[in-house]
């Protein structure tokens, strides 16, 4: 039986690590090929070898998301090694928080970059790409479905303490769901949104570590207070945080042939969480 992503083209960015590494895990084992993208060499150069290892096909695209020179790297990079471009998942990102008399303009552009105009950069890319090869298939007489996923947060749809760049970032991603839900339906294209609540990430650790991120020449704090990361998962009625997997299966849900009616959606992946 053949895997139900046999030879689909995936990038997925932000996927040296974490949540974007077990999606890109994920839909590599379902037969994608996949473009893993990351800050650093290293940790995206160590998700492909754990695909290859796997059995799986894929390459690396190392670079910012941020960066303007990015996107047609990033979307070449599918194109030329692997010809073609079928499943999109905007994940890459990170947090940078404080109340909003206390945030600097500096912290407020980051996170938007990150968060809202990277994924429209990738997508805006992408659109030529994906019109050519639709209309390709088209004129053959085929329907072939393409899937855009992007990431959001509970923060986005319910607002978090400290997070008001964040949260706008993502509550902005799910208003860009929508739209190219509409925009991409002519393309047959499915656009969703997987919005996260507690997932057990590097980002989520306890802050008593003193990890921090090295992004554009900063070192930012990251991690939760252990005890606000206790109260969270008492709210959550399934009692604990998610795993990167479970994340990444929410993810999938959206890539396998079985949700080609759907679009224009946000599904909350929150352990039952429904606010914050």
């Amino acid at each position: 039986m053949n895997a139900k992503l046999q030879d689909k083209v995936a990038l997925v960015s932000g996927s040296g690590r974490g949540i974007g590494r077990a999606i890109a895990l994920k839909l590599a084992s379902e037969g994608a090929r996949v473009v893993v993208n990351d800050l650093d060499a290293a940790p995206a150069e160590e998700t492909v070898e754990l695909i290859r290892a796997q059995g799986g096909q894929a390459v690396s695209c190392v670079g910012n998301v941020t960066h303007t020179d990015f996107v047609e790297r990033f979307i070449d990079t599918a194109v030329q090694h692997y010809q073609g471009l079928d499943i999109i998942v905007n994940n890459a990102g990170y947090t940078w928080d404080n109340v909003i008399q206390k945030m600097t303009d500096e912290q407020w552009y980051a996170i938007l970059d990150c968060h809202l105009t990277a994924p429209f950069r990738i997508l805006r890319a992408a659109q030529p790409v994906i019109k050519q090869l639709a209309h390709a298939e088209t004129q053959a007489g085929q329907r072939v479905m393409r899937k855009v996923v992007n990431i959001s947060s509970v923060a986005g749809l319910f607002g978090n303490a400290g997070q008001s760049n964040y949260s706008v970032a993502k509550a902005g991603i799910t208003g860009m769901t929508m739209t190219l839900a509409k925009e991409w339906g002519r393309m047959n294209v499915n656009v969703n949104c997987v919005a996260f609540g507690l997932i057990k990430t590097r980002l989520t650790s306890s802050a008593a570590d003193g990890d921090t991120a090295h992004i554009e020449g900063r070192d930012i704090k990251i991690g939760v207070n252990p005890g606000l990361m206790a109260a969270m998962e008492q709210m959550i009625p399934l009692g604990r945080g998610g795993t990167p997997e479970e994340a990444a299966g929410a993810v999938y849900l959206f890539c396998q042939p079985e949700s080609d009616y759907i679009s224009g959606q946000t599904l909350m992946c929150t352990g039952g969480l429904t606010g914050i």
